[in-house]
C-alpha cells in the first residue's frame, strides 16, 4: 500500500492488485492509520466465488454446466440488472450471448468465424427472455443457454468496493476495476478525479499510454467500451469482439469508442457495451430515455477520431 499526502494535508491510500481476471487500482482518504486492502480483497474474492467464469466453482459457471445451484445476492442483482438494460437497450446487452463469443473464439483460444447456418442455431438459445431466476435458481428454457457477465460485472465490482469505502466513511476515492471506475469526492489537489480517455487506435495498446479526452469528474460511474484492442483478423478480416446478439455477427459502424458516466459503475458498463453494439444514433436515442446517462462517442470518419458528446458531459472535458 502507498500513502500519498494530499495538498491539504490528508493521507491518500493506494491499494492495487489483480481480481477478476484484471487488474485494479484503488485510492482512498482515510483519516485513520489503517489499510483495507484485506477486506477489500476478501469481497473481491467472494464476488468472483459468484460471477467469474474464469473460476470453474464460480456460481455462474456451475450455472453454465446446468448444475443445480442457489445464486446469492452478487448474482442476482447482475442478473436483474442486465435483464434491466437489456430490456432499455433493445437486446443489444444480452449476458445469454455467450455462446456466440464462443463461436467467434473470444471465450475461448480457438479464434474462428462461424457459417451461417451455425450462427442461427446458436440464436435460438440467447436472449433475455429464455433464462430467468426462480427461488433463487436459475431456471432455462433450454440446456444451451448460457451466461457471461463480463461486460457488466466489473462495474458492480466497483460500486460494490465504493459501497465498503463508504461504510468506512470514505468521503473521497476512486475505484477502477478493468477500467471501469467509481469515483466520489476529492483528488489529492482537492480537485474533481481526472479520468483519460485512450485514444481508440490499434498501436495504443497500453491503458493510459496515448489520451484522446481527460474528463474531471466526481459522484459518478464511468465505463468505456471500445473495439480497437479485442479483434483479430482470420482470412483478412478485421473481427471484434463487439458482437450483437440480435444478428450475431460483429457490429458494423464508425464508433470506434463509448464512455459512459452514470450515478453507478454497473449502470455505465452494462450502457457502454450497448451503445458499441447499437452505434452512436441508437445510443443517444436511449439517453433521451435515460436523462441520468451521458456519454463521449469516439468514431473514426475518413481516417480521423473525431469527438462527439452529450451536453450534460461537456463541462467534464479538461482536454480534447
Amino acid at each position: 500500500m502507498n500513502v500519498v499526502l494530499a495538498d491539504n494535508g490528508a493521507c491518500y491510500y493506494n491499494i492495487q492488485g489483480r481480481a477478476e481476471g484484471t487488474s485494479y487500482n484503488i485510492i482512498y482518504q482515510y483519516e485513520g492509520n489503517r489499510d483495507f486492502r484485506m477486506d477489500i480483497e476478501n469481497l473481491l474474492a467472494d464476488f468472483e466465488k459468484s460471477l467469474s467464469v474464469y473460476d470453474e466453482t464460480s456460481i455462474i459457471s456451475r450455472v453454465n454446466r446446468n448444475e443445480d445451484v442457489e445464486v446469492d445476492d452478487y448474482f442476482s442483482h447482475v442478473f436483474n440488472k442486465a435483464k434491466e438494460i437489456s430490456i432499455q437497450a433493445e437486446g443489444t446487452f444480452d449476458i445469454s450471448a455467450e455462446p456466440l463469443f464462443r463461436a467467434w473464439g473470444f471465450s475461448s483460444e480457438k479464434k474462428n468465424i462461424p457459417d451461417e447456418e451455425q450462427i442461427e442455431k446458436l440464436k435460438a438459445n440467447i436472449g433475455m427472455d429464455k433464462v430467468w431466476i426462480d427461488n433463487k435458481r436459475v431456471v432455462k428454457s433450454a440446456p444451451g443457454v448460457l451466461l457471461n457477465v463480463n461486460a457488466i460485472a466489473k462495474g458492480y465490482s466497483a460500486d460494490i468496493v465504493a459501497s465498503y469505502l463508504e461504510k468506512q466513511h470514505c468521503l473521497d476515492y476512486l475505484v477502477e476495476i478493468g477500467g471501469e471506475i467509481r469515483v466520489k469526492g476529492c483528488n489529492t489537489q482537492g480537485e474533481a478525479w481526472k479520468i483519460g480517455i485512450d485514444r481508440p487506435s490499434e498501436n495504443n495498446p497500453v491503458p493510459g499510454q496515448d489520451l484522446q479526452v481527460i474528463l474531471q469528474i466526481t459522484d459518478r460511474g464511468i465505463a468505456t467500451s471500445g473495439n480497437y484492442r479485442q479483434f483479430y483478423i482470420e482470412n483478412g478480416k478485421k473481427v471484434t469482439h463487439t458482437i450483437n446478439p440480435a444478428t450475431g455477427y460483429p457490429a458494423r459502424h464508425n464508433l470506434l469508442s463509448t464512455t459512459v458516466i452514470a450515478d453507478d459503475a454497473i449502470t455505465a458498463d452494462a450502457f457502454a457495451t450497448a451503445f458499441m453494439v447499437g452505434g452512436m444514433d441508437k445510443a443517444l436515442e436511449w439517453i433521451e430515455k435515460n436523462p441520468e446517462l451521458d456519454a463521449l462517442f469516439i468514431c473514426d470518419e475518413e481516417g480521423d477520431y473525431k469527438v462527439y458528446y452529450t451536453s450534460g458531459i461537456e463541462s467534464n472535458i479538461v482536454l480534447e
